[in-house]
């Protein structure tokens, strides 16, 4: 009895030192027009506003959509408080939220007889609400005195996977280097981003989204990108973000690329 109450005590102690990290990340918000989105940014340690920063922009899967403005930081959050971290890549950290009933990308999510999940990939078209209302954020981002506009950085993870091949298409030239982790994309897209260097990772044995979709990404972008790499777990499932936010090599390839 004594054993559990003390790991209990433990548990608790170890989710309230989270979420006190996670204060960390203050709360924002923009709003213009028909246009709302909210989000949470980590700002360097002594952050100097009179200095430019990379930023970085992460994008949460659909599990972490909502309004709270808090899920977002879920799978990820913890990896920038880290203290080397902080330490040796001094940059600003956004982790916008997207609403419960919307999407980062365009897609068509249905499902086949079976009950399996199907995805497919819109060429082109127009953005989602939630998508405009990102990019509209990036633009006002793009203003700000403090930001370093060489050093521009996206990444997400699953549907944020999905949507950062998106963000990449719909803000040509913006970025200068991205991650996505279980994403997709419709393959006619990869022509509008090429010239970003990416680093793609899936698991193989995902169940969620199909590691062939990071896989046809990765080969066509293999023969006409700047640069791609692309990383499969193979013991991995849909959580293949546990693996990549392991990678020693991550940050460091990310932070080295400048426009």
């Amino acid at each position: 009895m004594k054993n559990i109450f003390l790991t209990i005590c433990l548990l608790v102690l170890g989710f309230a030192s989270k979420a006190q990290d996670f204060n960390k990340y203050e709360k924002g918000s923009f709003i213009k027009g028909k246009d709302s989105i909210y989000y949470r940014i980590l700002f360097p340690e002594n952050f100097n506003p009179a200095e430019k920063y990379p930023v970085v922009f992460f994008l949460h899967g659909s599990g972490e959509r909502g309004n709270d403005n808090e899920k977002q930081l879920t799978h990820g959050g913890a990896l920038f408080l880290k203290e080397d971290v902080r330490k040796n890549f001094p940059a600003i950290i956004v982790f916008p939220q997207c609403p419960a009933n919307d999407f980062w990308a365009n897609i068509n999510n249905s499902k086949y007889e079976s009950g399996k999940r199907k995805i497919s990939f819109v060429e082109g078209g127009e953005p989602t609400k939630a998508m405009h209302a990102l990019v509209g954020m990036v633009k006002d981002f793009l203003k700000k005195p403090f930001v370093n506009k060489e050093q521009l950085y996206v990444g997400g993870l699953s549907m944020g996977g999905m949507g950062t091949f998106e963000l990449l298409r719909r803000k040509r030239n913006t970025f200068a280097a991205a991650i996505s982790i279980c994403g997709g994309d419709n393959t006619n897209n990869i022509k509008k981003y090429q010239k970003v260097p990416l680093w793609i990772f899936h698991g193989a044995k995902d169940d969620i989204v199909d590691p062939a979709f990071s896989m046809a990404i990765a080969e066509r972008l293999k023969t006409v990108g700047d640069e791609v790499k692309f990383t499969l777990y193979p013991n991995a499932n849909h959580n293949s973000w546990d693996s990549t936010f392991a990678e020693p090599e991550l940050l460091p390839w990310l932070f080295s690329h400048k426009k």
